[in-house]
């Protein structure tokens, strides 16, 4: 038989539905930011195809996109010039009127992390980056079709217009993204114009295999490994970056390579984070076999052919590989040389690591050692996805020091990678 059931209404914010219920306060500090995914490809015809999902906007207005008209190959140009033009620019500047206590000839952006006694310059040199960084983006946008036009409209607005974005391009296009920048006009500081400086970002593709894992056991220190070259041992802060990965991590160090493939070929590696602090060169073949190599105190090569052959066995089996890299040598943020071969940290990707991280030019080494240290300090501590620090970065070597260097870091996949030791 039906029971009348006694109902006590203990809080009542709409007054019996006749108010709007007050709005709790917002805290944007706290707001989680918005993501927007860029998708570059192929089409039939072999032009490229560019796509945005704008997760913020109303489902029927969230994609939107456009044929480009810019070719391939102009991009892979643009990108190499900005590629140079930082290094002419900042890494190979010449000292020719040097202030007291720097020596005559020296590259003084190179030889320090704090450029604050040369900030007329490097805000100089800012601006220019900015307008070269543009550039890139404004060639790759530029076209007469309708379509184009309002998609250059709603991606350079959303670039300009919101901070702190998840931008993830899916791309096959390696372009350094945080390297570019919207129109630096629109803003009083030429530092704010960057992608990398307003938003957090990552390359990354959904052609990416997806690689088997196995969970490993809870556990009170994150497993890490330090692959380096120990003639680089005195450089900067590199005795204190081991000491946090000593300190912080269970540390396993590698000086060979013969010892990190060996350890490549195993199938279960349990390491949270891999750190490579080496030298990154490309070899002297001809462009279509071109690598990119690093070596660590031995004098074999390492590229992503010997990575992959090392690591293929455990492909399709039951394995754990799943570490964040940072390969903190040079050039190795870029994903493709232009050609068909791989750069590492594709192939690290390919075989299941969580990300990667690393510079697109020839880094200063002091620079670079001060950048592992602020990052992996962060990265440890397992608040922070590896997408947060990176942008955070930027901005503290910007406002600290004057330094534009973290802008050339950038993340392939990691996006959201975080130190979780339960996983």
């Amino acid at each position: 038989m039906p029971q009348e059931l006694a109902v006590a209404i203990v809080h009542d914010p709409s007054s019996g539905y006749t108010l709007r219920p007050p709005r709790a306060p917002r805290d944007p500090g706290r707001e989680a930011p918005r993501d927007l995914r860029i998708i570059v490809r192929h089409t039939a015809h072999g032009a490229l195809s560019v796509t945005a999902c704008a997760s913020w906007l109303p489902a029927r207005e969230r994609w939107t996109s456009a044929r480009l008209e810019t070719s391939l190959d102009v991009l892979r140009g643009k990108a190499s010039t900005l590629r140079y033009e930082w290094n002419r620019l900042v890494v190979n500047h010449v000292d020719e009127n040097p202030v007291p206590g720097s020596r005559i000839g020296g590259h003084p952006l190179s030889e320090r992390t704090d450029l604050t006694q040369h900030s007329p310059l490097v805000e100089t040199l800012v601006k220019n980056l900015a307008e070269e960084g543009f550039d890139v983006l404004d060639v790759m946008l530029d076209g007469r079709g309708s379509g184009l036009r309002r998609f250059r409209e709603f991606f350079l607005g959303a670039l300009a217009d919101e901070e702190n974005l998840r931008i993830s391009f899916d791309s096959d296009l390696p372009l350094p993204w945080p390297m570019l920048a919207v129109n630096p006009s629109l803003f009083k500081d030429p530092w704010d114009a960057f992608l990398g400086h307003r938003h957090q970002i990552e390359q990354t593709s959904t052609a990416q295999s997806w690689v088997q894992q196995m969970r490993l056991e809870p556990r009170l220190r994150a497993v890490t490994s330090l692959n380096t070259d120990t003639t680089l041992d005195g450089v900067g802060r590199a005795a204190d970056v081991r000491d946090l990965l000593d300190q912080k991590s269970q540390l396993t160090v590698r000086t060979q390579a013969e010892d990190l493939l060996n350890a490549l070929n195993s199938a279960v590696l349990p390491e949270d984070l891999m750190y490579f602090w080496c030298h990154g060169t490309f070899t002297d073949e001809d462009p279509p076999n071109r690598r990119l190599v690093i070596k660590l105190s031995d004098a074999d090569l390492i590229d992503s052919a010997k990575v992959d052959r090392k690591r293929r066995p455990w492909r399709d089996k039951p394995q754990r590989f799943k570490p964040f890299v940072l390969l903190n040598a040079c050039h190795t943020g870029q994903t493709s040389s232009g050609t068909h071969a791989e750069h590492l940290s594709a192939t690290l990707i390919d075989l299941g690591a969580d990300g990667v991280l690393g510079p697109q030019i020839e880094i200063p080494q002091v620079f670079a050692s001060e950048y592992a240290y602020s990052f992996l300090d962060l990265y440890l501590e397992g608040r922070h996805t590896a997408g947060e620090i990176s942008r955070l970065l930027v901005r503290t070597f910007a406002k600290q020091f004057h330094n534009p260097l973290a802008l050339t870091y950038s993340l392939h996949c990691g996006l959201h990678s975080r130190l979780d030791l339960a996983s």
